[in-house]
């Protein structure tokens, strides 16, 4: 199978295809649509590709002991657990409203399914893939039922060993071709030395015919930058509209100024990565035709001589004679001109003398 496949409707990503850019909005919409909106809004209005929350159905990801809990942290928005996820748990209608919303401004648009209802309820809703969190990469019996979907998924690995992604490769690629793995650290936020983007390259080497991509959560920008100059084909970010707000994603998450800067960074990156062909390009022939160096006479050498190197030096000359690169060819060969000293020595002036690009 390619290592490339359709992600969203119109957007292949994957083989030589531009990053896909994920804005997580997750719950960083504090439980308001309309700010929910807003961050749909401005996921593209920065240039993301996809606007992504979080759906669970708190029942079936939680026991009831989990939701009952004491909740206390400056970050609750109830007095236990349950309270406080309720709060921003968008219901399926908010849901659906918050679809065709993002339809009507052109991203596009999904979820993390944070359980298996809440998946089944994303499948209704038909969203263009499954995002997978990290939380349940290691669920298998989830992983199972929900690549039999059909849908493409992206699968985050935070928490997990190479030993759980290999099994997760597995059960994903029995049922579904189309999946991208994530290298992740779940800390929020992420300390440079936890980031371990070496992982990216293991993966691919690990798992060569599936795209790998970065879930980050660090501060700033320049590691996912690095990420991508790693070959990361799909990059995840946290996103806010104000990091001081209540709920612990937001100081992880980046704000609309860095979200552009992002997008224009990893665009700017992937023109340079270019090809892997070296040659001297069209844009370097100015440069070279003004400090370009070639092969010049040390001292007179009259007609006939057999060129020795003690003869010759390399210099910006003018004409510009044999490359420089090219003097051990010269060796051996004889002049069959006079030639100065200090003049320029020309292919021309050389018996046998053959340019390696011509040879």
């Amino acid at each position: 199978m390619p290592l490339e496949f359709e992600l969203c409707p119109g957007t292949m990503i994957g083989g030589n295809h531009p990053c896909f850019i994920i804005a997580e909005i997750g719950q960083n919409h504090q439980g308001d649509i309309a700010i929910a909106k807003q961050m749909i809004k401005m996921a593209k209005d920065c240039g993301a590709d996809c606007a992504k929350f979080q759906k669970s159905e708190l029942e079936h990801k939680f026991n009831k002991k989990a939701l009952s809990r004491p909740y206390t942290s400056k970050h609750s928005w109830g007095k236990t657990y349950g309270e406080h996820k309720r709060h921003l748990e968008f219901s399926h209608e908010q849901y659906r409203e918050l679809q065709k919303y993002a339809k009507e401004v052109g991203i596009c648009f999904t979820a993390s399914g944070m359980d298996e209802m809440a998946v089944e309820f994303l499948h209704e809703l038909n969203v263009p893939f499954f995002k997978v969190g990290s939380g349940d990469t290691n669920n298998f019996p989830y992983l199972e039922k929900t690549a039999k979907k059909g849908q493409p998924m992206v699968v985050s690995s935070g928490m997990q060993s190479m030993e759980t992604m290999r099994q997760v490769y597995k059960i994903v690629k029995e049922h579904n071709q189309n999946f991208v793995f994530l290298q992740c650290t779940s800390a929020y936020p992420l300390n440079a030395e936890d980031v371990n983007l070496k992982v990216l390259t293991e993966y691919q080497k690990e798992f060569p015919d599936i795209p790998i991509g970065y879930s980050g959560h660090e501060s700033g920008i320049n590691i996912s930058l690095a990420a991508v100059a790693l070959g990361a084909k799909v990059i995840e970010r946290h996103v806010t509209l104000d990091k001081t707000w209540k709920g612990s994603d937001h100081e992880a998450s980046l704000v609309p100024s860095e979200l552009t800067e992002l997008v224009n960074s990893i665009r700017l990156v992937e023109k340079a990565m270019g090809t892997n062909v070296k040659k001297m390009l069209p844009c370097e022939k100015m440069c070279h035709d003004k400090l370009g160096k070639s092969v010049v006479a040390k001292v007179k050498i009259p007609k006939g001589t057999v060129l020795t190197l003690d003869m010759l030096v390399v210099k910006v000359a003018e004409p510009m004679g044999v490359a420089a690169e090219d003097i051990f060819q010269l060796v051996g060969k004889t002049v069959i001109e006079d030639m100065e000293e200090d003049e320029s020595i020309l292919p021309e002036v050389v018996e046998g003398y053959c340019k390696k690009r011509r040879c």
